[in-house]
């Protein structure tokens, strides 16, 4: 089996996977940090199960925003009632002043929404035709759906992909 460091001539340890030509992609880079919060719209249901207009807008209205400071948001409710757009809509332009990022659903698809987001804006260009390992066994910030758009969007630039770690990868595309 081959060495991932080889004494050079000089006795001077060389790490071979830093001095390759493989870069490495981390997802977990376009993360800023932020906390996710899951913002519940049930306590502002009329007897917890309807929108009455009026109500729901006094509700909204009195809610303390700055609350939510840099946080990310994800918009959803407990309780199995029909919640019109309108009303996502509305609180998220309340949070919009105060929140990192808005969605309507769970964590997960808060998660989701922001790495397609994010991997919309990533400029790639700079794989283009390079051997790229996509990191692994990060934090779990990252969903499966980030590596999948990464996947894609990689395998229009880079000539061979890989997921893991440098010096222990999982091929998994390489250009025809």
């Amino acid at each position: 089996m081959a060495s991932l460091t080889d004494k050079s001539d000089s006795g001077v340890i060389v790490n071979r996977v830093a001095e390759s030509a493989i870069d490495t992609f981390d997802l977990e880079d376009l993360w800023d940090g932020g906390e996710i919060v899951e913002f519940d719209v049930a306590p502002f249901l009329f007897k917890g199960l309807i929108v009455r207009e009026r109500d729901f807008r006094e509700s909204v209205k009195q809610q303390d925003w700055s609350a939510f400071e840099g946080k990310h948001v994800a918009i959803f409710s407990s309780v199995d009632t029909i919640i019109p757009t309108w009303a996502y809509m509305l609180i998220a332009s309340k949070l919009d002043a105060f929140a990192a990022s808005v969605t309507q659903g769970r964590s997960d698809d808060l998660s989701s929404s922001y790495f397609t987001a994010k991997l919309a804006q990533f400029d790639f260009s700079k794989y283009e035709d390079r051997i790229v390992v996509v990191k692994g066994c990060g934090s779990g910030v990252v969903p499966v759906s980030a590596y999948v758009d990464a996947t894609q969007r990689l395998q229009k630039v880079a000539r061979k992909l890989m997921y893991g770690e440098a010096c222990s990868s999982v091929p998994l595309w390489r250009k025809p």
